[in-house]
């Protein structure tokens, strides 16, 4: 019998510790690495987000807006599909600052549902993005879903592999206390146990969820 989704949250926060995910220095730079880690490791996003912060770039949104599309991609370089984040990059930015005018106060009167909308209409933010934002930036109460999760929980039978990403969100929503912390800190256990042992190939003899195979 399958462990229910807080009963692995458990295992593997007994198992790791706290994981204090996500790294930023403020809620915009969180912004930032969300666009910046599509399609690649968080070593190449530190790497792009340095760059960033040596430029001046990060010290206020309305920086990036006005840098050239060029520079912003050569700062970038590291993250990857560098030309392509830039766009999105400044799509972004456009967004915080006019919908939501520089800064929390406003974002705080927009309806969950509703500010993930907005997010989603923004070119190049999809699910996990906004999902991200939402979590990691501004605490709402909103699971991450990531090619991770897919993974582990598809391979523990908690799901099939191509079900959809909303379902696979609205699963860990419906099963878990609705708490922004506990999203945060399920969401980084499971990039670590990704990242350690439920890789392409699995470690699966090592991993803290072994017993839930059996």
């Amino acid at each position: 019998m399958k462990k229910p989704l807080y009963g692995i949250f458990k295992i593997l926060y007994d198992h790791y510790g706290p994981q204090y995910w996500w790294p930023a220095e403020t809620p915009f730079e969180v912004m930032v690495g969300a666009v910046l880690t599509q399609n690649t490791n968080w070593r190449n996003v530190e790497k792009a987000i340095n760059n960033l912060k040596r430029a001046g770039a990060l010290s206020s949104p309305k920086k990036i807006l006005s840098m050239p599309e060029r520079k912003l991609a050569a700062l970038i370089r590291p993250a990857g599909y560098f030309n392509i984040k830039a766009k999105r990059l400044k799509s972004m930015v456009g967004f915080y600052v006019s919908t939501l005018g520089v800064g929390r106060k406003i974002a705080g009167r927009l309806k969950t549902k509703r500010f993930r909308d907005e997010l989603l209409s923004v070119n190049g933010i999809g699910p996990e993005t906004a999902d991200s934002i939402l979590l990691y930036s501004f605490g709402r109460r909103v699971f991450v879903v990531d090619a991770y999760t897919r993974r582990i929980f598809s391979r523990h039978g908690y799901f099939a592999s191509d079900l959809g990403y909303e379902h696979i969100r609205r699963l860990f929503e419906e099963s878990l206390p609705p708490d922004a912390k506990l999203y945060n800190e399920y969401h980084a256990l499971i990039v670590r146990l990704g990242k350690d042992f439920c890789r392409t190939v699995p470690k699966c003899e090592l991993c803290p969820l072994s017993h839930e195979r059996k």
